[in-house]
């Protein structure tokens, strides 16, 4: 074989398996390599208020079994949050005081809702220059049952004036409007087969001295005292005496005067 056609078919053959080792390599994996960049995470410090760590009505009292501490954003920190770094001891020196106000689960615990666990229960939740007065109530002159602590109630007093034979009439006037009831001697009784809830007899009403005035005269001066229940929307309404503009006659079963005039 001549020396040229050698040449060529080297060549050939070298050309040959440079084209398959490219082809190989083109085929291939591939591999890819992502750098990702960190990202930085900047939190907003944070400052460790006290909670109540289950919902505790009016009356409840604290405890470390119903306190615990919670992480709070620092920036929205609200004056009257009792926080660990100004009361450490926070737990220990609330412990055994009395809840004036609703506290649910995860509310930040405020001094304006507690009181000193010095004094009795009640007197623990009235406000400074109110009283605690009770009457007595009834299902049918109480809202049928319906009345608890913390509902705002009007007092009307029905009165039965003398005037002889069958001339004798009622009178009713609003003696008391939109007080805080503070407690209901209503009781749960607990049996065999489920609960028998006991209506209350008794309605202790939060009031001014004057208020107390009032009520306790027309305890002597009426037939009968009812409770009724105002809507919660009320709450922000002052409470007030009579005025003597609300008042209603009753002869036979009709009503003969009132507020408005004769009907």
């Amino acid at each position: 074989m001549k020396p040229a056609r050698i040449f060529i078919l080297v060549v050939a053959l070298v050309a040959a398996g440079l084209a398959g080792l490219l082809a190989m390599s083109m085929s291939g994996p591939k591999q890819v390599v992502v750098q990702q960049a960190e990202k930085t995470v900047i939190k907003d410090p944070s400052i460790n208020i006290l909670v109540a760590s289950t919902s505790m009505p009016v009356g409840a009292r604290l405890s470390d079994k119903v306190m615990r501490w919670m992480a709070w954003p620092k920036n929205d920190l609200v004056t009257g949050f009792i926080t660990q770094d100004s009361r450490p001891d926070a737990m220990k020196d609330l412990n055994g005081s009395i809840v004036r106000l609703p506290i649910f689960e995860g509310e930040p615990i405020r001094i304006e809702k507690v009181a000193d666990a010095s004094g009795s229960t009640l007197s623990a939740l009235l406000p400074a220059g109110k009283r605690a007065v009770a009457t007595e109530i009834s299902v049918a002159t109480g809202a049928g049952g319906f009345i608890l602590p913390n509902d705002r109630v009007d007092v009307i007093m029905v009165r039965k004036l003398k005037q002889g034979g069958d001339n004798d009439v009622h009178v009713s006037s609003l003696l008391l409007s939109n007080v805080r009831v503070l407690a209901i001697d209503q009781q749960i009784e607990e049996k065999e087969g489920g609960r028998r809830s006991v209506i209350g007899t008794t309605a202790t009403l939060e009031l001014t001295p004057e208020q107390s005035i009032s009520l306790a005269a027309g305890q002597q001066a009426a037939e009968r005292l009812s409770l009724t229940l105002r809507s919660v929307s009320d709450a922000q309404e002052p409470d007030t005496l009579n005025t003597g503009d609300q008042v209603q006659v009753i002869k036979s079963g009709s009503v003969v005067t009132s507020a408005g005039g004769t009907q």
